[in-house]
């Protein structure tokens, strides 16, 4: 497919471009960013790269375009739990809530869920998503139908045996293996996370990752219960065992709340990316990871939502937001974030967290075309002084219109281009925990 978006005001994310142009045109063949400029039309035309059957033309007058966001951390079918924390810690909540409804759930109820989430990514212009679960053939079946840009894994823990521990390993070998040539789709080595493992399994993980060419993704000190437990398991203090075992590897941890300065200090000696989760963490109580110290030590951050359980919803415009104040407000310095990082963390740090910044990020020609289109026509966001902060402050999802992943137009002005019936959806979403134990 060819497409042209036209006279767009242009967000790239691109740090060889400025950060805001006018009247720009983006030219899209198949799933690659293939030009990036002004009155591209004529060009096209003289060219004879297209004729008027070929090209699908956007017209994005007065409208923003900026890359897709980037989910760093999340469980994608999860949605089903929307709403269920009110009351638990995150310990008491997984123990005698969650993990239980989990044990029932079939295959079928993990694919509703996760279509469920997959149709929210891309309503609020969430292009990509890093997933950490179980039942994984169904989550990357619920992606194939609706054309999202999924890294996931098998969740790798040895809480129960050591046979189920080596199990998981076969079993994302086997996801790895079978489901390599599918467009949009990566892996990554999702370590649950040191509470639920023992040394010589996280060893064998990191190996796994080395020796597959991926990422580690890992929960890592979310809240002072699991700082404990992993002290009580390894003898030694969580930045030890990260520092004694994951040396070699590049790793994207998620939350990392409960540290320290001199622990990000010691941390920021690895090849590491920290997935914060603002909004879990507070609905958690599990408290504020201090991101400024971590950009301060040189260490990428990107944003995340967790599960909806603890996250809410998958709007990550809302997690922009969160993200900005609460940095303002634990240092007191109005300074301490400013708007054009934030929105870094939302698209090319989530990039490159995931190993994915050739790839995808930014607006630049031979990337792939995971684009967004923004409507700002609303009381709120008038007058525009600075478009950026706009943005970060007073956009959310509700404010997309046009959502393109790969080069394939998922939603065009807020109508889903992909075959669902989401009254049905919404039905058997519900019918999942009626037929589950409360």
């Amino acid at each position: 497919m060819k497409i042209l978006i036209q006279n767009a005001t242009m967000i790239s994310m691109d740090e060889k471009r400025p950060k805001v142009e006018r009247n720009i045109d983006i030219f899209i063949i198949d799933n690659k960013i293939k030009e990036i400029g002004i009155n591209l039309l004529k060009k096209i035309d003289d060219k004879g790269e297209v004729n008027n059957s070929d090209l699908k033309i956007i017209d994005a007058t007065d409208k923003i375009v900026m890359p897709g966001l980037i989910n760093t951390h999340s469980h994608v079918p999860m949605s089903i739990f929307r709403e269920t924390i009110d009351g638990y810690s995150l310990q008491e909540w997984l123990y005698t809530k969650i993990w239980p409804i989990e044990d029932k759930l079939t295959s079928e109820d993990i694919y509703y869920a996760s279509l469920l989430s997959f149709v929210e990514m891309i309503e609020t212009g969430c292009t990509t998503i890093n997933d950490m679960y179980f039942m994984t053939d169904e989550i990357i079946k619920a992606m194939k139908h609706t054309g999202i840009r999924l890294q996931t894994t098998r969740a790798l823990m040895d809480m129960v045996s050591k046979e189920e521990g080596e199990a998981r390993f076969d079993e994302l070998f086997r996801l790895k293996e079978e489901y390599a040539k599918v467009p949009k789709l990566t892996f990554n080595a999702g370590i649950h996370g040191l509470y639920t493992a023992n040394e010589r399994y996280i060893k064998k993980c990191v190996e796994f990752a080395k020796n597959n060419n991926i990422i580690a993704h890992m929960h890592f000190c979310e809240n002072s219960k699991e700082v404990e437990d992993i002290i009580e398991i390894y003898r030694k203090t969580p930045i030890d065992v990260l520092l004694e075992n994951f040396g070699d590897i590049h790793i994207l941890l998620a939350h990392a709340v409960k540290l320290d300065e001199q622990d990000i200090q010691k941390m920021a000696k690895l090849d590491v990316s920290i997935a914060h989760c603002p909004i879990s963490n507070l609905k958690l109580g599990c408290g504020i990871a201090k991101v400024t110290e971590m950009m301060k030590n040189g260490i990428n951050v990107a944003l995340g939502t967790d599960g909806q359980g603890s996250g809410s919803s998958l709007d990550m415009f809302e997690v922009m937001k969160i993200t900005a104040l609460l940095q303002k407000g634990i240092t007191e310095n109005a300074n301490a974030v400013n708007s054009y990082d934030i929105l870094k963390m939302g698209t090319i740090n989530g990039a490159k967290a995931l190993d994915l910044d050739k790839e995808i990020g930014s607006i630049e020609e031979g990337k792939e075309a995971d684009i967004i289109i923004l409507n700002l026509e609303k009381t709120i966001a008038k007058p525009e002084n600075d478009l950026i902060s706009q943005i970060v402050y007073n956009t959310n999802g509700s404010d997309v219109e046009t959502t393109i992943v790969g080069g394939d137009i998922l939603m065009e002005n807020k109508i889903l281009n992909i075959n669902i019936n989401k009254k049905e959806l919404y039905k058997k979403c519900e019918e999942i925990l009626k037929n589950s134990p409360q």
